[in-house]
């Protein structure tokens, strides 16, 4: 396809005016060359994306997937042309990180800001998203570096470790949970649970487990972060599982209590993959090796 900025911010503005001739005066363009641009688009894909009426237009199959499509180039686009002004301004180099919940949450925030503070020409973008996600992304060279758990298949990408992850029930203190110290997933699984918000990377991984089991977890309510899940079992009205550093560090620990879950994908630790480290910039590289300190005190 040989389609420009031009062509897709056009497409967009016809698709926003709902006629050709408002989509041109939206883009600073004469009828005549947005209708031929419209054409050519057409024609390199052979299929119409346009149903043309005397009312104006309305998106065809291929054209609502073009839009979708033109949508995220352009905010690639401008994203890069922000990224590339700040080199201008003294920018060195930019980090762009992947990570599932436990790394964005419970480690990167104690890591990131006293790397910024001695390096301070580098910046960093972190996205959570599932770890299976992830390795895709930087197979497919959409992402060169991520963090994962150590139970996600690499599928031949380098790796180096990062941190143990171990996940835990979180339960309260008291009644039927206050004399376990280990227990199987399948023993708790019809319990009720106070679950991490739907699209957290941990809670769909927790989700998928169970699935697996031909069961679902019964969510009595689902909060966006770990502080406000433990906050909401500490009142008694279900339990949780979560990292074992997030649950350490909860500050009313007399009143709940930590239970060791005993399925193999539960003891899991983090590592940091990339398609090759030696083909990161030196930034990059640099940023890695400080991510894999051991943590001071350990």
């Amino acid at each position: 396809m040989r389609f420009d900025i031009i062509d897709l911010r056009l497409f967009l503005n016809v698709y926003k005016a709902g006629s050709i001739t408002g989509g041109a005066a939206l883009s600073h363009l004469t009828l005549q060359s947005a209708s031929e641009r419209i054409r050519g688009m057409e024609s390199e894909l052979g299929v119409p994306l346009l149903n043309r009426s005397r009312t104006g237009v309305t998106l065809s199959d291929a054209g609502y997937s073009l839009v979708n499509h033109a949508n995220i180039v352009l905010q690639q686009v401008e994203h890069m042309r922000s990224e590339l002004h700040q080199y201008g301004k003294g920018l060195r180099g930019h980090i762009n990180l992947l990570c599932n919940s436990s790394a964005q949450s419970e480690f990167l925030p104690g890591l990131i800001g006293p790397y910024l503070q001695h390096n301070p020409n580098i910046s960093i973008s972190v996205k959570e998203m599932l770890s299976d996600d992830i390795v895709t992304a930087i197979k497919n060279q959409t992402a060169n570096l991520g963090i994962v758990a150590d139970s996600t298949p690499l599928n031949g990408l380098a790796s180096r470790p990062f941190r143990d992850d171990e996940l835990v029930v979180f339960a309260p203190a008291s009644g039927r949970w206050r004399d376990l110290d280990s227990t199987t997933f399948d023993a708790i699984i019809t319990a009720e649970f106070i679950g991490l918000s739907a699209g957290i990377a941990l809670q769909d991984h927790i989700d998928e487990h169970a699935k697996k089991q031909g069961r679902r977890l019964n969510y009595r309510v689902r909060m966006a972060t770990f502080d406000a899940v433990m906050q909401v079992v500490n009142s008694g009205v279900g339990i949780a599982i979560l990292p074992r550093h997030a649950a350490e560090r909860y500050p009313h620990r007399r009143d709940i209590h930590i239970i060791r879950l005993s399925e193999r994908w539960a003891n899991r630790k983090l590592i940091i993959c990339a398609r090759d480290f030696a083909d990161l910039p030196g930034y990059a590289t640099a940023f890695v090796d400080f991510l894999v300190q051991p943590p001071i005190g350990s």
